[in-house]
């Protein structure tokens, strides 16, 4: 899978593109289905911040974010 940037600061940067890029990520990935309920509600779990670090831990190899 080839690597890419989210800008932050843009309308990429808001919570529920995140959530939108991650469930795409992890389906690209072959997650199943149950995991991928899993990461969304993990993201959802805590504040933006929170979001952030989930999204890192399961796709910081993949993805970078620009601020």
């Amino acid at each position: 899978m080839k690597s890419f940037e989210i800008d932050l600061s843009g309308s990429d940067g808001n919570a529920y593109a995140l959530i939108s890029y991650a469930t795409g990520l992890a389906r690209q990935l072959e997650w199943d289905s149950k995991s991928i309920k899993n990461l969304q509600e993990n993201m959802m779990s805590a504040d933006y911040d929170h979001l952030l670090d989930v999204f890192k831990e399961n796709f910081g190899e993949f993805v970078m974010f620009k601020t």
